[in-house]
C-alpha cells in the first residue's frame, strides 16, 4: 500500500507515530493509501526547519524569489494531468473539474511571480523640511496553512505561493482524506529550486493542528473548512497571539427574479449546485425564486438534472463523481430522507443511486442528485450546510422578501443574482450581505488578483484570501520617518513632532 509521509526541510520524512489514516478511492470504496500522522514533535521539527530557512529567505531580493516562483508554475503547468489524476483518485471528482482546480490554484502563483508590484510600498518626500516618509511591508516569519479536502491543490495554493513570494516560510497542514497533491506540489516546489525548509508539509490530524495553533514561532495561520472548526481556529490562534484568517461554511443563495432567462439561470443552478457533487465552499445550494418563477424554474432545473451522467471521476463521460467518504455521503443522504416530513417537496431524490452497476463500484461513495422545493427556512435542509448534491428551492413573493431571505442566513460567503434588470442587479450587489456576489454568474470566485473571502458565519478574521488582501495578511507595515539635518541645524525641542 502507497504511504504519505511528511515532506521536512526539503526531503520526504517517514512518520515516527505509527498512526496512519485511511485515503480512499471515493468511486470503489477502496482504502489504496495510508497518510502518517504527525506527532507534536515532527510539527516542532517542520517549523524549526521552517525558522532556520526563513533566516536566509526573508532576506532574500524579490528578484531570487520571483525566479523560483517562475520556474515553479511552469513545472505546475507541465504537471497539470499528473496533479488532476491524483486529485481525481483521492477526492473523486471528475477529471475536468480537478484541472479546473489546478489552473484556478495557478492564478495565485502567477500573482505570486509579480509580487514585485505588490510590495512597492510608498514614498512622501518633504513632508517637513527635509523630511521623507516612506511606508513598506516586511514578511511575518513562519506562517502556516491548514486546508480542506474539497480541494486539496487549488486551497493551499491559495497561500503558500503567495505567503513565500512575500518573503515567509510556510508549513502546509492538508486534509488527510487526500494528501497526495500537497505532497507533490511541495515536491515540485524543490525541483523549482526553493530552498530547503521554505515549504513543509505534515499530516495529519487535531494533534498535528493544535500544536501549529499554539506553535510560538507560527505567526500567522490561513484557514478553510467548516465554520465550526473556523471559529475554533480563529479563536485558539488567537488566543495565543497569532495573527488569523479562518474562512468558514456558507450556503449560498441565489436569487431568480421574473425577468431573469429561465433556462440560463437553470443550467446556472444546476452546474452551482452539482459540480463537484456539492462538495464546494461555493456551491450554490439554495435558490430563491421571486414571483411567478418557481414552478416553472423547478420543473427546467429538474429536466437538465435528471440528465447528468454520475459516474467515477477518470471516466470522461462522467459529470459528478461519488462524495468522499462513505460516513459523510450517509449524513448527506439523511437530509434528503427527512425533508418532507419537515414541509418540503421532493422533487428527485438521488439517495437510491448506488453507482454505475459495475461491482468494482459497488461500495463506492455514490449518491445522485435531490431536488428539494418549497423548502421551509427552518427545515434542516436548508438551515445546515449540507456540502453534497442537495439543491433547495425556496419561494418568495418580492424581491425584497427574496434579499430577506438570504440576509438572514447566518453566512454570507457567496450568493448570485439573475436578471436582465441593471438597476436591480445594482441594488441586489449592495444591498446583499454577502462577501463575493454574482450578477448572472452562479459562481462568482474572484480571479487570482482579487481576494476571496466571506461575511458573517463565513469569515473569521480580517483579511480574506490571496489578492491584495493576501499580500497584506503575509506582511505586517513599517513606516520610517528620515531627516538628513543640515550642518546648521542643532538645539533641544522638547515639543510634539508636527509637520509644518
Amino acid at each position: 500500500m502507497k504511504t504519505v509521509n511528511h515532506w521536512i526541510d526539503g526531503k520526504s520524512v517517514e512518520g515516527t507515530s505509527g498512526t496512519y489514516g485511511p485515503v480512499t478511492d471515493p468511486a470503489t470504496g477502496v482504502v489504496t493509501t495510508r497518510v502518517a500522522f504527525a506527532t507534536a514533535e515532527e510539527v516542532d521539527a517542520a517549523v524549526a526547519a521552517a525558522k532556520a530557512a526563513y533566516g536566509t529567505w526573508g532576506g532574500s531580493s524579490l528578484a531570487q524569489r520571483t525566479a523560483v516562483l517562475f520556474r515553479y508554475r511552469a513545472l505546475l503547468d507541465a504537471h497539470r494531468e499528473e496533479l488532476a489524476r491524483l486529485i481525481t483518485a483521492e477526492h473523486g471528482k471528475v477529471h475536468s473539474d480537478a484541472l479546473g482546480e489546478v489552473a484556478r490554484g495557478l492564478e495565485v502563483v502567477e500573482l505570486a511571480c509579480g509580487i514585485t508590484q505588490q510590495l512597492k510600498g510608498e514614498l512622501s518626500t518633504q513632508v517637513s523640511s527635509r523630511v521623507d516618509v516612506s511606508a513598506i511591508r516586511q514578511p511575518l516569519g513562519v506562517v502556516a496553512g491548514i486546508t480542506p479536502f474539497n480541494f486539496p491543490a487549488m486551497v493551499p495554493m491559495w497561500m503558500f505561493p503567495l505567503a513565500i513570494a512575500c518573503g515567509n516560510t510556510f508549513v502546509l497542514k492538508p486534509s488527510e482524506k487526500d494528501p497526495s497533491s500537497a505532497i507533490r506540489l511541495a515536491e515540485l516546489a524543490a525541483e523549482a529550486g526553493l530552498p530547503d525548509g521554505v515549504l513543509n508539509v505534515v499530516n495529519g490530524d487535531r494533534v498535528a493542528v493544535d500544536r501549529l495553533l499554539e506553535h510560538p514561532d507560527v505567526a500567522a495561520v490561513s484557514f478553510v473548512g467548516s465554520t465550526p472548526i473556523a471559529r475554533y481556529i480563529h479563536t485558539t490562534a488567537s488566543a495565543n497571539g497569532k495573527r488569523v484568517q479562518a474562512l468558514g461554511g456558507a450556503k449560498n443563495h441565489m436569487l431568480v427574479l421574473p425577468d431573469a432567462d429561465l433556462d440560463a439561470a437553470a443550467d446556472a443552478a444546476v452546474s452551482a449546485a452539482y459540480g463537484s457533487a456539492g462538495e464546494r465552499c461555493m456551491a450554490i445550494s439554495a435558490v430563491v425564486a421571486v414571483g411567478g418563477t418557481g414552478d416553472e424554474l423547478v420543473a427546467k432545473i429538474r429536466e437538465r438534472a435528471e440528465k447528468i451522467k454520475i459516474g467515477p471521476g477518470d471516466d470522461p463521460a462522467s459529470e459528478m463523481g461519488p462524495l468522499i467518504t462513505k460516513d459523510h455521503r450517509d449524513k448527506v443522504a439523511a437530509y434528503v430522507a427527512g425533508a418532507a416530513a419537515q414541509g418540503a417537496e421532493v422533487v428527485l431524490d438521488g439517495t437510491g443511486f448506488s453507482g454505475p452497476g459495475s461491482v468494482e463500484y459497488a461500495a463506492g461513495h455514490w449518491i445522485g442528485l435531490s431536488l428539494l422545493d418549497k423548502v421551509p427556512t427552518d427545515a434542516d435542509a436548508y438551515r445546515d450546510e449540507i456540502f453534497g448534491p442537495v439543491l433547495c428551492v425556496l419561494r418568495a413573493e418580492t424581491y425584497e422578501e427574496g434579499l430577506a431571505i438570504v440576509n438572514a442566513s447566518p453566512w454570507g460567503n457567496g450568493t448570485a443574482i439573475f436578471t436582465r434588470d441593471g438597476g436591480m442587479a445594482r441594488r441586489f450587489q449592495l444591498e446583499v450581505e454577502a462577501g463575493m456576489v454574482g450578477v448572472n454568474v452562479p459562481i462568482p470566485v474572484p480571479v487570482g488578483y482579487h481576494s476571496f473571502g466571506g461575511w458573517k458565519h463565513s469569515l473569521f478574521g480580517d483579511h480574506h484570501i490571496y489578492g491584495n488582501d493576501g499580500v497584506r495578511f503575509y506582511t505586517r507595515g513599517k513606516v520610517v520617518t528620515t531627516r538628513w539635518p543640515d550642518p546648521a541645524d542643532g538645539g533641544v525641542d522638547l515639543g510634539f513632532p508636527h509637520h509644518g
